[in-house]
């Protein structure tokens, strides 16, 4: 069974040094990407795999870092907390992860700071599927070491970290991102090098897993690099997306859905998502909760199912990227959401909001909704919106794809 990991650490306590004076008041982390900070984007593609809490593991510039954690969670409209671990000196990675040990769930994610690896973060999660495992990592294909150290997979487990190559030819490195059981903490000592003290005597027992991973990757830690990222990172994260109404479109509309008892799928609902996903589409739900506002189930009943769907999508080989909700009704019964609202649907507000946080090809994502006032919504923020009333999601998702030109889906 696999492990369920919802905690993501990060790496941003390096000097950065090779950047010159691009780092001499600021954390690589937070050098900017386009005009954002380079962490800011790592978090965002992070989250679209359920992650909701952050631990960033900071040294250099630390009160930057403590800054950023306070304003990011508003700069990206999630529902995500970040906590920060300062180490008390300059301790190196392994270090920054022993003094961070009481702020660690049992499995988590840890990523590199200032790299960028697109990685299905579950199959690594898959990799510690028992408790000879203790780690994985995903490791990146290339033609030739350059400037990294490379590893050696023997299946799914590694057997060499960290070596220089003894020919040229295509390698493996490590990519930035891996998933841990907390046990490697007892390896660990208040000051030391994560890949040295952990990574390779791991290797050579036998319990770390890897698996090659062929996705975008970019590592901003030398300036050429750093350069190639304002145009690599946003060209990569342009992508065409698929709103979703809720009720009555990936789940059956039993009136005012709001908690996991009530839920059930609409028949092929997960593999319209899983499809759009393979598409490189984003995939956001957009969703009235007029519920909340009467007074029918709580926000947090709300959040709880909203968790439950993500999970239960991932479980079944989907993934929703992101989601907005409008608890707002005029005739609610709770004063707080007794209002007209811009996030209501027909009016756009929900959609305006994800396309604002989200670097989208706007003219290649549409809306799949079950009533007019989502086709209306759709409309007003500059999409396509197709309605849906019967039948499979997935045929329903294919007859659009195949209008629009993605052709041979059936």
């Amino acid at each position: 069974m696999s492990v369920k990991i919802k905690q993501a650490a990060i790496l941003c306590g390096g000097l950065g040094s090779r950047l010159g004076a691009l780092t001499a008041e600021t954390p690589k982390p937070l050098l900017p990407v386009n005009g954002t900070p380079f962490l800011q984007l790592l978090i965002q593609e992070v989250s679209r795999y359920g992650i909701e809490r952050f631990l960033l593991l900071a040294s250099y510039r630390s009160e930057q870092i403590e800054q950023f954690a306070l304003e990011v969670p508003r700069a990206l409209g999630r529902n995500i907390h970040i906590d920060v671990a300062i180490e008390p000196h300059r301790a190196g990675t392994g270090g920054a992860l022993f003094h961070a040990r009481d702020q660690l769930d049992d499995a988590f994610y840890l990523l590199n700071g200032d790299t960028l690896l697109d990685t299905p973060l579950q199959t690594l999660a898959n990799l510690l599927d028992t408790p000879q495992a203790l780690g994985a990592l995903a490791l990146r294909p290339l033609q030739s070491a350059g400037r990294y150290g490379v590893t050696v997979l023997d299946g799914d487990t590694v057997t060499q970290f960290g070596v220089r190559p003894v020919a040229d030819g295509p390698v493996l490195i490590n990519g930035g991102v891996g998933a841990f059981r907390k046990e490697i903490i007892d390896r660990l000592e208040p000051s030391g090098s994560l890949e040295n003290d952990l990574l390779t005597p791991l290797a050579l027992e036998g319990r770390l897993r890897g698996v090659a991973v062929d996705g975008f990757f970019l590592d901003i830690g030398i300036p050429s690099d750093f350069q190639r990222a304002q145009s690599e990172i946003p060209a990569f994260r342009r992508r065409p997306a698929l709103f979703l109404d809720r009720d009555g479109v990936i789940n059956i509309d039993h009136g005012h859905v709001g908690t996991i008892d009530r839920f059930e799928w609409v028949e092929g609902a997960p593999e319209a998502i899983s499809l759009a996903n393979a598409l490189g589409f984003y995939v956001f739900i957009v969703t009235n909760q007029a519920g909340i506002g009467k007074g029918l189930y709580s926000l947090e009943e709300y959040h709880v199912l909203s968790r439950h769907i993500r999970d239960a999508a991932t479980s079944l080989g989907a993934r929703i990227d992101d989601e907005r909700y409008c608890p707002d009704h005029p005739d609610a019964v709770l004063e707080a959401y007794r209002r007209k609202s811009s996030w209501r649907k027909p009016e756009p507000g929900m959609l305006r909001d994800l396309i604002e946080k989200w670097p989208l090809d706007l003219g290649a994502s549409f809306l799949i909704g079950d009533r007019e006032t989502d086709i209306v919504a759709a409309h007003a923020a500059g999409i396509d919106g197709y309605r849906f009333q019967h039948g499979r999601l997935d045929d329903f998702l294919k007859d659009i794809l195949n209008e629009r030109g993605l052709g041979g889906l059936r």
